[in-house]
């Protein structure tokens, strides 16, 4: 039998292209997102190969229907990976607290909701892996996007702890903080262009992911995560 994957979030750019590549190498994935509209036009469109995908429904921020929704599965998975989204500019985060609050559930609260009933689902006793699709800006507060990067910070913590509580049970935590990605999320963005990266690129990245726990696609942006890491708070305070 083949191995599952679970994918939350599975209408971004990125997770749509995870799916693909799990597909074609053989895997049984459940794409769950509210867009399944979306997900089953694009799948049909890209001819992914029949009989090992299943489309379903999961909100992120709809945190009572988790439990049901993880309880429906077909089966318990292998492999979860939490890509959902949602963004909104620093400019309206500041005044518009529906799009701050949304951002916060997406990408916090919303993964802490339904990875731990996965976690501590003590049926599931092949669960080897959980992959956080995360951000760069949650690396270093930037007043262009600390809002946005607060989530994406606080969904990394909770993954690192989150890594070091399974380490016992042999289950391998790992987060991708990706830089700018070409996505509906970027779209009309100003972002240079050299710095971009392809959803496909960053795809490759979850489904190729090791044992390590943190993974920056793109030499450019390693470089650019371990300046932002270490810059002095002085340097760190003139960046956009």
């Amino acid at each position: 039998m083949s191995k599952i994957v679970l994918v939350l979030g599975a209408n971004s750019d990125v997770a749509k292209e995870a799916i693909l590549l799990y597909l074609h190498k053989g895997y049984q994935v459940v794409a769950a997102s509210r867009s399944t509209a979306d997900i089953e036009a694009f799948m049909a469109a890209r001819k992914a190969p029949a009989g090992l995908l299943i489309i379903t429904y999961f909100d992120a921020t709809a945190f009572d229907s988790h439990p049901q929704f993880y309880a429906s599965l077909p089966a318990k998975p292998h492999i979860v990976v939490y890509a959902a989204g949602f963004q909104v500019t620093n400019e309206q985060a500041l005044v518009d607290w529906e799009g701050s609050y949304r951002m916060m559930q997406v990408h916090y609260a919303g993964a802490v909701s339904i990875l731990n009933l996965i976690i501590t689902d003590c049926s599931n006793n092949h669960l080897e892996r959980i992959i956080g699709l995360s951000s760069l800006s949650g690396v270093r507060g930037r007043k262009s996007n600390f809002v946005y990067g607060s989530t994406k910070a606080a969904f990394t913590q909770y993954l690192a702890g989150l890594r070091q509580y399974l380490f016992a049970r042999k289950i391998t935590v790992n987060v991708i903080v990706a830089g700018y990605i070409r996505s509906k999320m970027t779209a009309g963005l100003d972002l240079p262009e050299s710095l971009l990266m392809e959803p496909a690129f960053i795809a490759r990245s979850i489904v190729d992911a090791g044992s390590g726990f943190t993974i920056v696609p793109g030499f450019k942006w390693k470089l650019i995560h371990q300046v932002l890491k270490y810059l002095p708070e002085k340097l760190a305070a003139r960046l956009p």
